[in-house]
């Protein structure tokens, strides 16, 4: 038995988007699923539907749309997920760094978010939650992530701007900016490396608790939430 909506999620194989895919279907979704690996990562379920794809490739976000409207009729939530994070000191970032960042984490949101729009603006409603990072607007010394947080904080602008743009037409923009998250990202980052050692890293849950806030929050449209446990505020 199909649930009725339906949601969309990138980078879905594993960490956040594994937890994601879960959490929806907890909730009741019907859930589209989209990585590199999804269908060998992400166990079976009736209402889920894995798509393999690059994100980066305008055909993944063609083939996820199509496969929401045509196995469940609708689409409700997409959650832009997919992204990678690179840090090194920014004289030592390379073209090719800029250039994978670019693709997966602008090129991606661009892809889905656009088709998924335009299907959205056929229902008259929505709801767009973007994966960021909170580092975008909440620098901490010695986590050198320029050029990455060019990509992140785009997409916090380009949330707050399809906000206002989309409004008439039901749909919301907003985005869940993490701070250091317990995923295989850090797999060699303890908790007390930390710029604080008294705040501990999110976990999955806290940023699938954030993301399930926003599809329901109703109200809620063109905000930045931060999960960081306020680090930067507890280092001053």
């Amino acid at each position: 038995m199909s649930g009725e909506h339906t949601a969309i999620i990138t980078g879905a194989s594993g960490g956040i988007g594994a937890g994601l895919v879960q959490g929806f279907l907890k909730e009741g979704y019907n859930v589209v699923a989209t990585s590199r690996n999804a269908k060998q990562e992400l166990a079976i379920s009736d209402n889920l539907v894995l798509l393999d794809g690059d994100i980066s490739q305008k055909q993944t976000a063609d083939d996820a749309v199509e496969a929401a409207i045509d196995n469940f009729g609708t689409i409700d939530v997409l959650v832009n997920n997919a992204g990678i994070f690179l840090t090194r000191p920014f004289t030592e970032f390379t073209r090719e760094d800029f250039d994978v960042l670019v693709g997966t984490n602008l090129l991606g949101f661009f892809y889905f978010t656009q088709r998924t729009v335009r299907e959205m603006v056929k229902q008259k409603s929505g709801c767009v939650v973007s994966i960021t990072a909170a580092l975008a607007d909440r620098p901490i010394a010695g986590e050198n992530s320029s050029i990455s947080m060019i990509t992140k904080g785009g997409l916090n602008s380009a949330t707050q701007n399809l906000a206002v743009e989309y409004a008439k037409d039901g749909i919301r923009f907003n985005a869940v900016a993490p701070g250091v998250t317990d995923t295989p990202m850090h797999p060699n980052d303890p908790n007390n490396s930390n710029p604080q050692p008294a705040v501990r890293k999110a976990t999955v849950k806290d940023i699938v608790d954030a993301v399930l806030y926003l599809a329901h929050a109703g109200h809620v449209s063109g905000e930045i939430l931060h999960v960081d446990g306020a680090v930067p505020a507890r280092r001053r």
